[in-house]
């Protein structure tokens, strides 16, 4: 049983769990990991700006110009703080990981990689830290190798000690599986990188909004991650980087706000971060996601994580209790709150369908991880995952539901 933790108090926060999905059908939002649900601070937050802040920021002088230019701001000092970034200047607004990640590969990897260069992935990245590195191979001749995952959900380190032998250039890698709920060491393998004389890029969509992630701990040198995983709007992602190889990229885009100086056949880029936040940018959804950092701190991160530890824990033994279910990674370590599974002779698809009828709201297909699903011989997986308002009794549902689905097609 989960104590100290109230998840009903927690719940009223956040408007969108008390709506029926279908009449008299209460919501059973199992889906976080794709986005999660919003507390009604960050809803007033961007309500607030739009209503009595509204104005373009860096560039006016006039009250609205300010005011919303300052709390841009604020909120990029908040984010700072969150992960204990040295600087505001370190955190680049961008739309989301993929952009941020997007972002490294254009600017830094164009600059820096060359014909043969070695990049170390893993297996169980999400196509957000596989692709970039794909289109930036085909166009540089770089060299791409990768981490295996193991039965068990885990990466193969004697083989990554391996691939550190060979010079690589750059390892970049997620926190955490959106798909296994693998939470990888790290800081031990940034160290490895580092000691091996390579740039190191961690995606933490996964593990930013659910656990405590320090920058200056970890020592990484690029972080990739979403607001709208983590209680923020959609539309906006940062990246956190190194202050000295922010300063030797080039701007990754053109046009207002990345300028210091403009001629007709030149330009003169401005500082960081500004120099990679080209135009209008997503003034709002910046503010938005200065609450969520707000309320995710009011909460607590041990407090969230410890919660999501014990609710997954908790969804693991019952779900191995249901007839032909088949967890996706670990089963005994302390994993994140994701649990990605298959029911035999039923498609995924049909799963969340019938879920569905019963308001309870999961994932179905390769959840933008398609080599990992190929790794484990599946086209696709259910995924149940789970963050700081879920209940238990909404796990007991989960079960109830797939317990009926298996009676439905197996009698």
């Amino acid at each position: 049983m989960i104590n100290n933790f109230d998840v009903l108090k927690v719940r009223n926060d956040f408007p969108i769990l008390s709506r029926e999905v279908h009449p008299d059908v209460p919501l059973v939002y199992l889906d976080s990991t794709a986005t999660a649900q919003k507390p009604l601070i960050v809803i007033e937050a961007m309500d607030d700006y739009y209503r009595r802040h509204n104005g373009n920021i860096h560039r006016g002088v006039h009250t609205l110009a300010e005011e919303a230019t300052e709390a841009y701001e604020n909120a990029r000092a908040k984010i700072a703080r969150f992960i204990n970034a040295k600087k505001p200047r370190q955190i680049v607004y961008t739309r989301n990981t993929t952009e941020s990640i997007n972002l490294v590969a254009q600017s830094w990897g164009r600059k820096f990689l060359n014909q043969g260069d070695l990049v170390i992935l893993t297996e169980m990245e999400h196509h957000s830290n596989l692709v970039p590195w794909q289109i930036l191979s085909e166009e540089k001749k770089l060299r791409l190798e990768f981490i295996p995952v193991d039965d068990n959900g885990l990466l193969d380190l004697a083989v990554y000690d391996e691939l550190l032998a060979k010079n690589p250039k750059l390892v970049s890698f997620t926190h955490m599986s959106n798909v296994l709920g693998t939470i990888n060491p790290a800081k031990e393998m940034i160290a490895k990188a580092k000691a091996a004389g390579a740039v190191t890029l961690v995606d933490g969509a996964q593990s930013v909004p659910h656990f405590a992630v320090d920058v200056e701990d970890l020592g990484v040198d690029f972080l990739a991650f979403s607001a709208h995983k983590m209680v923020g709007p959609t539309g906006i992602g940062v990246l956190y980087g190194r202050e000295d190889l922010l300063e030797s990229m080039p701007p990754y885009q053109g046009g207002g706000d990345m300028i210091k100086k403009v001629f007709l056949r030149s330009f003169i880029p401005n500082e960081i971060p500004y120099k990679f936040e080209a135009g209008t940018p997503a003034i709002a959804e910046a503010i938005g996601l200065g609450a969520a950092v707000d309320y995710l701190s009011s909460v607590g991160m041990e407090t969230i994580a410890d919660h999501e530890h014990k609710i997954v824990k908790y969804a693991m033994d019952l779900l191995t209790q249901v007839p032909g279910l088949l967890i996706m990674g670990e089963k005994e370590g302390k994993r994140g709150g994701v649990t990605s599974f298959t029911l035999e002779g039923i498609h995924p698809h049909d799963i969340a369908q019938i879920l569905d009828q019963d308001g309870i709201a999961v994932r179905a297909g390769h959840h933008c991880a398609m080599p990992l699903h190929d790794r484990y011989r599946i086209p696709a997986s259910t995924r149940a995952s789970y963050y700081l308002y879920n209940s238990v009794a909404e796990v007991d549902k989960l079960i109830a539901g797939l317990t009926k689905i298996v009676k439905m097609f197996n009698g």
